[in-house]
């Protein structure tokens, strides 16, 4: 088998396994350990969460981009926990980023 086609296969099979454990779900409850506005197409937040079912290499770095329907009211939402000091947890969808952090959809609030 030629060299380059064995790289590219076994490069496919490495991403697709990646993949294979990527899931979505709800986190477990927490506060907001750091929320980041940044000059890239997205905002990151830091949620030391216990449980991520996205699988994603960075367990407690999450995403989303600045032009995902919703991203402002979530991005709100999340900058009031960080001032009340309040609890939550994000919906992740199963898709990681090239820096492994994983894809948020919703948020939810507990007090």
């Amino acid at each position: 088998m030629n060299k380059t086609l064995a790289a590219t296969l076994g490069a496919c099979a490495l991403c697709f396994s990646i993949q294979a454990f990527a899931g979505a779900g709800w986190t477990d409850y927490t506060t907001v350990a750091e929320l980041v506005p940044t000059s890239h197409p997205y905002y990151a937040v830091r949620l030391p969460v216990k449980d991520n079912p996205s699988g994603c290499s960075h367990k407690t770095w999450f995403y989303q981009n600045y032009g995902a329907l919703g991203a402002d009211k979530i991005y709100l939402t999340l900058l009031e926990a960080v001032k009340s000091k309040l609890k939550v947890r994000v919906y992740v969808t199963g898709n990681c980023d090239l820096h492994g952090y994983s894809e948020i959809s919703s948020v939810s609030v507990i007090r």
